[in-house]
């Protein structure tokens, strides 16, 4: 920030003193930034303001429509968009009457202009300060403040701007970062994007547009304009945005209009459910859209788009969690991007590490991110330091996205760790502590403009400043360097197949009296409860239950429900009312009972030894109870398997099907005894492997060497779940996709050398010993 915008501001903040008392902090950023504005636009106007006065004369008489009005006046303007017909200004309102004044001199400005008011409900403000005898002061404080585009430029009041909103969201503990970027991430941001369009930076009278659906207070908007300008002074930069925050909206038209922007192209709404700005496309767009806030308000709209219109909508290649909608915004840019034939378009977007790597195979996230990089849009992602932001000290990074990449960066991605290059800012705003300096973004433009890989260099920066406090360390850790990094990577390197690997299920029975004992209760949310009701109740004298077929008392509650109720509401209050009911019904204890009579009834044909092949278990079954002469439905069955069965890693692998057709045992069909048999999976064993994705070979090949090579060796008798298969090429393994930035620039710290830590901390131990003797001396 400039001294002169600082100054500003804080000239601009002291109106706070003059609200003191008798507005609350967190309105005083609502009454300082319109009046601000209101001033600004007051300068700007002050050379045309006769020349308009003199045009309203001559158009007064003649009856026309306020729009046809507004098209003469403009022209007395001089080339600004906007107008003011009032022949007052704010040191002409005068003390009696100030408020009807100062509401007639806001009505006098062209429509665009007297929107911006609106959105602050300025009016309100107005008559809030006229009410408390304030408004006439504040107005002669605000009239002295030179904000005319001789003593402040559009650069300096933006920043001004930006200042005035990080104090006002300081005050009333709200998020500046919301609504607007810093600048030296603006400037970086902005470089990368426009960087390779020589034709932008250099042809005269060329027309470009810049779109930001997440403009703030038009931060970017205006970054971007500036830079082209400053190149190219005779480029036409078209900018078109759209902005939730009415206030931040309110001041990104104000700019937009003091730049003779057409104010109609920045547009208020959420640019995810409402998008204004439907069928456009941009050259270029910028944005900062906000870290991991859920989209669930909106969730209804998104998913309705996803399903209804696929990819000839905005979100066809996926939809992430709903906890982070940023890369709902990436694809919604995506969509904004101008076709190739036309010029194509270029993207700059700022993310926060869940982008890169959150959800796995098959997760909206991944097939987002493999959308990106199979259709080769993505040209670099730049890491930043971190305590860059007013609002977070998070890692963030830049990615930079085209549909027009040069034949040399086709199929690549450059990553650049940006992350050491900054320097400790004097004085902290908010949770910015760290600013990168004008030699810190060159090196990042010169190593994305060079399309290079950078071996890690160190840098010429000073070591962090550790805390003197407390007791030093003989032997400190050595800080690691601070480096500078780039690498260069293939699209497809970001890529893997997560393959399922199953292995077989083994499986014991035993019809134990321990085991049939279990099947006295119902399994599930009931156990416990039956175990406590069959303890409490079922031995009481007079009303014992017995497992005799005709007991009349077995499982009868009636008598003790308030007593179970008041039970279930201390001991198990997650009980829903069904279940409760459940469990008061006599039926289900007696079919507990008849499940557990008819396993002894087996048990007294099969016996009690344990039997570690569990294929022989229905035949088993079968013959005990055609000798027990009972029969046994499907829900008998499955219970009495529960309970006599376990998983048992020393038994036989159960078999699922016996197959005529030939062994292919990395597929699941194994040959035992010259018969192929495929064997029942065990979910618990379940396991997942990711297998990097290679362009040059079959996905089979890629995936049976692997498995020889990583799983066979350690578990022989694993096989790969050949039915899960990715759903758009419908081969073996999900296809999934991340970018693990860190992991490529880890640099290994090794650690301290023991002997260093035994003196540390024998040097701690007789610092102890000797504060333990003073205390008992």
């Amino acid at each position: 920030m400039t001294q002169t915008s600082n100054n500003l501001a804080t000239e601009s903040w002291a109106i706070a003193d003059l609200l003191r008392g008798d507005f609350r902090q967190s309105q005083y950023g609502r009454i300082i930034l319109p009046f601000c504005l209101l001033r600004r636009l007051e300068c700007v106007l002050e050379a045309s303001k006769e020349a308009v006065l003199a045009e309203q004369q001559k158009i007064a008489s003649m009856n026309l429509p306020e729009e046809a009005q507004e098209k003469l006046l403009l022209r007395a303007t001089g080339g600004l968009s906007f107008f003011n017909t009032s022949k007052m200004d704010l040191s002409k309102l005068g003390e009696s009457g100030i408020k009807a004044n100062l509401e007639s001199y806001i009505q006098s400005f062209s429509k665009d202009a007297r929107e911006i008011f609106e959105y602050f409900n300025f009016a309100e403000f107005i008559g809030q300060l006229n009410d408390a005898n304030l408004l006439y002061k504040v107005v002669q404080k605000v009239r002295t403040i030179d904000l005319s585009t001789s003593a402040v430029s559009n650069h300096d009041m933006g920043l001004v701007f930006e200042e005035l909103i990080r104090r006002f969201a300081e005050s009333s503990n709200d998020t500046a970062g919301e609504h607007f970027t810093p600048r030296d991430i603006v400037r970086l941001t902005t470089s990368l994007v426009f960087i390779e369009d020589n034709e932008a930076l250099t042809t005269p009278g060329i027309i470009r547009t810049i779109y930001d659906p997440t403009a703030g207070t038009g931060g970017f908007l205006s970054a971007g304009m500036e830079y082209v300008h400053e190149l190219n002074p005779n480029a036409v930069i078209r900018a078109y945005g759209q902005e939730l925050n009415p206030e931040s909206y309110a001041i990104c038209k104000a700019d937009m209009l003091i730049k003779g922007q057409e104010v109609k192209n920045i547009k208020l709404g959420n640019t995810l459910s409402n998008d204004q700005l439907y069928g456009e496309r941009f050259n270029y767009m910028l944005s900062n859209p906000p870290f991991g806030v859920d989209w669930k308000k909106i969730e209804e709209d998104i998913i309705k788009e996803h399903n209804e219109k696929g990819f000839d909508g905005r979100f066809g290649a996926g939809l992430p969690r709903v906890s982070d909608g940023s890369l709902l915004f990436l694809l919604h840019l995506i969509s904004k991007l101008r076709d190739a034939k036309d010029g194509g378009g270029r993207i700059g977007i700022i993310l926060n590490g869940s982008p890169l790597f959150t959800g796995g195979a098959g997760s909206g996230e991944s097939e987002i991110r493999r959308y990106i990089l199979e259709a080769d849009l993505l040209e670099a992602i730049v890491a930043l330091p971190t305590d860059m932001f007013y609002n977070t000290g998070i890692a963030t990074y830049v990615w930079i996205l085209s549909n027009k990449k040069p034949d040399e960066k086709k199929g690549l991605v450059q990553l650049i760790n940006g992350s050491n290059l900054y320097s400790k800012m004097r004085k902290s705003l908010g949770s910015k502590r760290n600013e990168m300096s004008a030699d810190d973004i060159a090196t990042i433009i010169r190593c994305f403009g060079d399309f290079e890989a950078v071996d890690a260099r160190e840098l010429d920066k000073p070591t962090e400043q550790k805390s003197n406090r407390g007791r030093q360390s003989a032997n400190p850790k050595t800080e690691a360097a601070k480096t500078f990094a780039a690498k260069i990577f293939k699209t497809h390197e970001f890529g893997y197949r997560r393959i399922t690997i199953e292995r077989p299920l083994r499986q014991s029975y035993q019809f134990s009296d321990e085991r049939i004992a279990t099947l006295r209760f119902e399994s599930g949310a009931l156990n416990s409860i039956m175990q406590w009701a069959y303890a409490e109740f079922a031995n009481l004298p007079g009303a014992i239950w017995s497992d005799a077929t005709d007991c009349m008392n077995y499982g009868e509650l009636g008598q003790h429900e308030d007593t179970i109720r008041r039970y279930i509401k201390i001991h198990f209050a997650d009980l829903k009312e069904k279940q409760i009911k459940d469990l008061l019904n006599r039926d289900t204890w007696l079919s507990a009972k008849a499940s557990m009579l008819k396993a002894q009834a087996l048990q007294a044909q099969i016996g009690k030894s344990q039997f570690d092949d569990m294929n022989d278990y229905d035949d088993a079954i079968v013959k005990a109870a055609k000798l027990a002469n009972i029969s046994l439905d499907a829900k008998d069955k499955k219970v009495i398997e529960a309970a006599v069965s376990w998983k048992n890693p020393a038994a036989l692998p159960v078999i699922k099907k016996i197959h005529k057709t030939k062994a292919d045992p990395i597929y699941g069909l194994f040959n035992v005894d010259g018969k192929t048999i495929e064997y029942k999976a065990d979910g618990d064993l379940r396991d997942f492997e990711n297998v990097a994705l290679d362009p040059s070979k079959t996905v089979n090949e890629i995936n049976e060497a692997y498995f020889k090579k990583e799983v066979q060796p350690h578990v022989p008798d694993a096989w790969i779940d050949a039915s899960k298969k990715d759903d758009k090429d419908q081969q073996i393994g999900v296809v999934g996709y991340e970018i693990p930035f860190n992991r490529h620039f880890y640099q290994y710290q090794p650690p301290r050398d023991l002997a260093e830590i035994d003196a540390d901390l024998d040097a701690v131990s007789a610092e102890i010993m000797k504060l333990l003797q003073e205390v008992h001396s």
